[in-house]
């Protein structure tokens, strides 16, 4: 029902900053919850941030607060995660998706796109 489509990632230098965008295709987008998540190889999948439907409550986890913004404009169908001062630890494949509710854990979502790397060198 819902294809995502995930870009502007790259290799970056560590306290660059990178926007990604997250297309979603289908009508129901304004529904859900939008999430990013990212996974560098041999870890889990690790949450980032999410945005409700409206907007109006977004999460961060610890290791992007204040670094990270997550934005949405329902009218475009379109995501975003503003990337700023970024690290080497930030070094992953992110995941855009979208959930029924707002929530942290990756299980709840309900479709992901192919992803986009993120590299940061030191």
């Amino acid at each position: 029902q819902v294809q995502l489509l995930e870009s502007g990632g790259g290799l970056v230098q560590a306290g660059d900053s990178l926007r990604l965008s997250c297309v979603a295709s289908g009508r129901t987008y304004s529904r859900y919850a939008m999430g990013w998540f990212r996974q560098a190889p041999g870890k889990e999948r690790e949450f980032v941030a999410v945005i409700s439907n409206s907007g109006d409550i977004t999460y961060y986890s610890d290791s992007v607060e204040g670094r990270f913004a997550i934005s949405r404009d329902n009218d475009k169908n379109t995501g975003y995660l503003q990337m700023n001062d970024l690290k080497p630890e930030d070094t992953a494949l992110y995941y855009c998706s979208v959930a029924l509710f707002v929530t942290t854990t990756s299980s709840a979502y309900n479709y992901w796109g192919q992803g986009t790397q993120v590299t940061v060198s030191s």
